[in-house]
């Protein structure tokens, strides 16, 4: 029978100085002032008209997110958190994330986030080499970046992410290990380190820059791997990396196939309801301007997610982790019996994809490696 899992928050703030050239996430470009209260007023309206499918339940996490949510005051973040705790109460060791551009927030605004309640930032860093900050259109220096970590160790956040990308323009193996290299000496408890993509709809879709050859990712991978270990950094996720028990706890929710609530233009939720036996996805309207529409309805998009693709859903989500996978959640999770995963199991296990014990299932390092593949045979 399907189990309620835990509740998650993610609140999404569109707004950005510039549009990344790589971007692809519902994100518009400032054109004069945000409209603070507004928007923050539409937020919590929302989350009012989502209250039912919180069904008894304390946030497990909330994840502020954009777009730049720091270009929103800290006086207005701390409204926000209060407003959607006397709707929702949290867990006593919730985790509240800020996701902050460095070339938009000032130290004392660090300090303030603190203050209003955020207790992660997350730092989109992406580079320490300026030539690289300035052909992915980030409006951050590389001090500024730098002048960001030290200012979260120095107001006492206990932890904070460092998001850094490699496979970029004209990228050296040298040039990634000497962005991890800088990431690691500023002692972050977290880093998410990926590989650039190009993706529809993006400038760089459009006018592709000149990318490292597979050759030089692997290498970059493989290095990258060893150094970020020999540090303390052991990746538990696709492209996560954190010291012992400093993973972020909202994203292990996301692909544990947790359920969240999503609020804001554009933000994608993931509701269980057990008395109905199903799923839900929802979206909201994407573009601000018709989420903040008088006569506006925030949801755009409510389905359920059909029994035949619920296989594949939970895998897609779980198989982004390192750690086994327990049969017991698989049922839980998704109100589906053990027994329909036997078949693309063995195939997997024949394939060197996959080993499986008595409650779990681990996914080897072949397996990691080629993911997609794995995935495919969960798609049948």
């Amino acid at each position: 029978m399907l189990q309620l899992p835990p509740l998650s928050l993610y609140i999404h703030i569109p707004w950005c100085i510039e549009k990344c050239p790589y971007c692809d996430f519902n994100s518009h470009k400032l054109r004069g002032e945000i409209p603070e209260k507004e928007y923050l007023t539409a937020l919590i309206d929302d989350l009012r008209q989502d209250l039912s499918f919180v069904q008894g339940r304390d946030l497990f996490s909330i994840f502020i997110g954009g777009g730049t949510p720091s270009l929103i005051s800290a006086a207005g973040i701390k409204w926000l958190l209060e407003n959607v705790q006397n709707l929702i109460p949290f867990k006593a060791d919730i985790e509240i994330t800020l996701e902050a551009n460095p070339g938009a927030i000032e130290n004392q605004k660090i300090a303030d986030f603190k203050e209003a309640g955020v207790n992660r930032f997350s730092f989109g860093v992406q580079s320490f080499q300026q030539e690289k900050l300035t052909k992915l259109g980030r409006i951050h220096g590389v001090e500024e970046a730098k002048t960001a970590a030290k200012q979260a160790h120095h107001v006492g956040m206990k932890t904070f992410n460092l998001d850094l990308m490699h496979g970029l323009p004209d990228q050296s193996l040298e040039d990634a290990m000497s962005d991890l290299e800088t990431a690691i000496a500023l002692k972050p408890t977290h880093l998410s380190w990926y590989q650039l993509t190009i993706e529809p709809n993006t400038q760089y879709f459009s006018h592709p820059p000149t990318l490292p050859d597979d050759e030089t990712l692997w290498a970059i991978q493989l290095e990258g791997v060893k150094l970020l270990a020999e540090h303390g950094y052991q990746q538990y996720e696709i492209s996560g990396y954190s010291q012992e028990n400093w993973e972020c706890q909202h994203n292990l929710n996301y692909w544990r196939f947790g359920d969240y609530l999503g609020i804001g233009c554009g933000a994608h939720g993931k509701i269980s309801l057990p008395l109905e036996n199903k799923i839900l996805r929802t979206t909201k309207i994407k573009h601000p301007k018709g989420y903040l529409d008088p006569q506006r309805a925030y949801m755009d998009d409510y389905n359920t997610v059909q029994k035949e693709d619920l296989v594949f859903e939970y895998m897609m989500n779980r198989l982004r982790l390192m750690e086994a996978i327990p049969f017991s959640e698989f049922e839980d999770y998704t109100g589906l019996q053990r027994s329909v995963l036997d078949k693309q199991l063995q195939e997997a296990i024949n394939k060197n994809l996959i080993t499986v014990a008595e409650d779990t299932c681990q996914v080897t390092p072949f397996g990691h490696r080629y993911l997609n593949e794995l995935l495919t045979i969960f798609m049948e």
